[in-house]
């Protein structure tokens, strides 16, 4: 059993600390939220995430896993320490370290002996290298040896379905240059290890280059098929024929060939944003990923002309916004395209009644700079009373299976805009809608 800290409980952080725990560890969570810390050690979750609750209610009842403000006694029980801390985009589109350094150095000048830093953070190539500097400062200043190692150790989470991700990885990628790290990590994912799970034993610049290749290459994978749909709309065929008969490919593959309204997220836009900086910085302009951001947002802006065209204008109308989280599952609205929809259809003159199962009070402040032309329901129902359309932004399971009769009894026009493609025209086009998708 390995004795870890880990500093920061956002997303990253909490799903990383429960999960670990349920590997048998001892796990002590860090924030310097009070108020956090407080609600999680009264068994209240701050994030909605399917399963998680689960998990750290019962490690905490194990008492493999408990929560502190008390970075310093952490860091001094814990021989490792996982940062899992914020790293919001910059003005200029790189990752903002502040918080890492932050932590780096608190790590520092708590350390009473041998410690493996692991950077699980989405950091960008050459970070690593910078919080073993931080540390070295702190440590050189209390005239203590460089007796600790920093290992990269990207995430692969994806919300709605973190913890099975975790539990159940594809693979794990370790950067990592001493075998003192190497053995005190594989100690950590130990239940993972007996499992086969595959280990990407590589160096720090590696491995923090593996997570920002990845994500760019999702998102350029998912604006690619967006463009096919936008093109299929024009030319006369089918987007999700082309992209089924892609995926039988096995070079291709079937997952992210899903067209829409574009991808938003705490990752996608943050990461490709960070990788084109990153690229430019070293002189090497990753065009590709450049263009799939400006392509991204160019398709949420598309969402709002087809649904204004398809409307015949939009004043004086409302507009029934089903699903306001960037994707099912999660009440994340970070750069989720609802926000740009929604405010897009206001400056248009639309007002919006708008309901998600997850996201209503992330919502609240999301849209606060249009909130005199929004309401909120109560389901996705209610949502419907008197609207002039039907945008469906979010796949929420509950939204693939709506009661049409009642839905067109409840709606004053019928204009059926899909934007996720979850239901077939022919179905919709029966019941008296006129149907809109993506790419069809």
């Amino acid at each position: 059993m390995s004795r870890i800290a880990v500093i920061g409980t956002g997303y990253v952080g909490l799903v990383s600390g429960a999960c670990l725990a349920d590997f048998g560890n001892h796990v002590v969570c860090v924030d310097v939220d009070a108020k956090k810390i407080g609600e999680l050690n009264s068994g209240r979750i701050p994030i909605y995430e399917q399963g998680l609750e689960d998990v750290v209610v019962r490690n905490a009842a194990s008492g493999r896993l408990s929560f502190t403000t008390d970075l310093a006694a952490a860091v001094r029980d814990c021989e490792v320490v996982f940062v899992a801390v914020g790293t919001p985009p910059a003005d200029d589109g790189s990752a903002d370290l502040r918080h890492v350094e932050t932590a780096a150095r608190s790590i520092a000048r708590a350390m009473d002996g041998y410690r493996v830093v692991v950077d699980k953070s989405t950091v960008p190539v050459g970070t690593a290298r910078k919080v073993s500097s931080w540390i070295g400062e702190e440590l050189a200043k209390r005239g203590l040896p460089n007796d600790f190692d920093v290992v990269s150790n990207p995430e692969f989470l994806r919300e709605g379905s973190a913890v099975q991700d975790f539990t159940h990885p594809d693979r794990v990628v370790i950067g990592a240059e001493s075998d003192r790290a190497r053995y005190l990590m594989k100690e950590v994912y130990r239940a993972l290890y007996l499992g086969e799970t595959p280990y990407i034993e590589t160096n720090l610049e590696t491995a923090e280059m593996i997570k920002y290749a990845s994500n760019a290459f999702l998102a350029v994978k998912i604006t690619f098929i967006n463009e096919v749909a936008n093109l299929c709309e024009k030319a006369g065929a089918n987007v999700q024929d082309v992209a089924r008969a892609m995926g039988k490919d096995g070079r291709i593959g079937h997952k992210f060939l899903h067209p829409g309204p574009g991808y938003g997220g705490s990752c996608f836009p943050k990461d490709t944003q960070a990788m084109a900086r990153t690229g430019r910085d070293f002189g090497e302009p990753l065009t590709i990923v450049e263009t799939t951001i400006e392509a991204n947002e160019r398709q949420k802006a598309r969402m709002v002309s087809k649904i204004e065209a398809g409307m015949g204008g939009l004043p004086g109308k409302t507009v029934a916004i089903l699903g306001l989280a960037f994707k099912p599952n999660t009440d994340d609205m970070r750069e989720a395209p609802a926000i740009a929809i929604c405010e897009g259809l206001v400056a248009l003159g639309a007002r919006i009644r708008a309901w998600d199962p997850a996201a209503m009070k992330e919502a609240e402040w999301r849209l606060q700079g249009i909130k005199s032309a929004v309401e909120f329901a109560s389901d996705e129902y209610e949502v419907l009373s008197g609207a002039d359309a039907l945008v469906i932004v979010t796949e929420w399971n509950q939204f693939r299976n709506l009661d049409l009769e009642r839905v067109k009894s409840l709606m004053r026009t019928r204009d059926f805009f899909d934007l996720r493609n979850i239901y077939k025209r022919h179905e919709i086009e029966a019941k008296g809608f006129r149907y809109f998708a993506v790419g069809q």
